[in-house]
């Protein structure tokens, strides 16, 4: 279900999907990507906004069998976002835990620096996706859990990270958990992929996809309860996708997947329009994709401080405060 940032409900401002492709023009002219003093705000959100705790629990759940599309579509985690994560643990940091870890994005990304991995997360589908990803590999473990009641003894894990997810839990309940489950001077770290909609293409891209992990540039951190900030950075990258996985991208997403047929439809050929007909990219080209990945690290309050640096690594941007 969940690894991302991420953070899927509609936004507000963003009209129904015309019955035909809306030919408007794009909020400023096409650049070169990266921030623009001259593009407006895209949001004044520092998290995703769900209408009623049944429309929670109907997006949270819509994830349960999109195990194969999520793992083949969405981004993983660039280096420099490990390294944040790493440069922050314990020295010697062994254990990891990954919370709401879907199909084993984050996981199998820690596996591959030296640690062992147990992933936790409540669907069976996206838990088989992560197994199958690299069926003859070590150093990962799966889990059926949830952030609040995981089921792991306590301090167990030197690092508990979270990916795209911390939106989807009871941030008391889980927060607690973790608390349980980290060693002292153990670490959490939360993690959000989300389209870099500094890129004026991108931001009409993910309006009409209805894309709600769209947060202002300096979001403010989600509320972790015992929890004190160690470290925050921010990391620009693309990730290369066809266009026809661009379009499908947004099958990834809990809007999408929760709508009528006939809306669903609507936005797939409007995104078709977009891509093929207004940016110009040929049918099955290869497009780099702007994210932003954003790492935070905290440690428990009255935990020791971690024995490792808690340095958060080199991006394109500089370490935010």
């Amino acid at each position: 279900m969940n690894a991302q940032p991420a953070p899927e409900t509609a936004p507000g401002s963003v009209p129904e999907p015309a019955s035909r492709p809306v030919r408007t023009s794009d909020p400023v002219p096409a650049t070169a990507h990266g921030p623009r003093a001259d593009v407006p705000p895209v949001s004044r959100r520092d998290r995703p906004r769900f209408g009623t705790r049944e429309r929670h629990r109907e997006l949270g759940a819509a994830f349960a069998g999109q195990g194969a599309d999520y793992d083949r579509l969405r981004p993983g985690y660039p280096a420099a976002a490990l390294d944040a994560i790493l440069a922050a643990a314990p020295a010697g940091a062994r254990d990891a835990v990954d919370l709401g870890a879907g199909t084993g994005k984050l996981s199998w990304a820690l596996v591959d620096r030296h640690l062992a991995v147990t992933a936790v997360d409540p669907s069976t589908a996206m838990l088989a996706a992560a197994r199958a990803a690299r069926p003859d590999a070590d150093g990962l473990a799966t889990m059926v859990g949830t952030a609040e009641a995981t089921g792991l003894p306590a301090r167990s894990a030197n690092l508990v990270t979270v990916a795209q997810a911390w939106h989807w839990f009871d941030a008391d309940a889980a927060c607690r958990e973790i608390g349980r489950v980290l060693r002292p001077g153990g670490i959490l770290a939360l993690v959000w992929n989300t389209l870099d909609v500094q890129v004026p293409w991108v931001h009409r891209y993910s309006r009409i996809m209805h894309a709600g992990d769209v947060l202002k540039e300096d979001f403010d951190a989600p509320p972790a309860p015992g929890f004190r900030v160690l470290g925050r950075s921010m990391h620009r990258w693309e990730d290369p996708r066809t266009t026809h996985e661009l379009i499908d991208l947004a099958r990834t997403r809990s809007y999408v997947i929760t709508a009528p047929a006939e809306r669903r439809e609507r936005v797939l050929a409007n995104l078709d329009w977009y891509v093929h007909e207004h940016l110009g990219h040929a049918p099955g080209s290869t497009v780099g994709v702007p994210y932003r990945t954003d790492v935070l690290v905290l440690a428990p309050e009255t935990g020791a401080a971690p024995t490792g640096r808690t340095g958060t690594g080199s991006t394109d941007t500089g370490e935010e405060p």
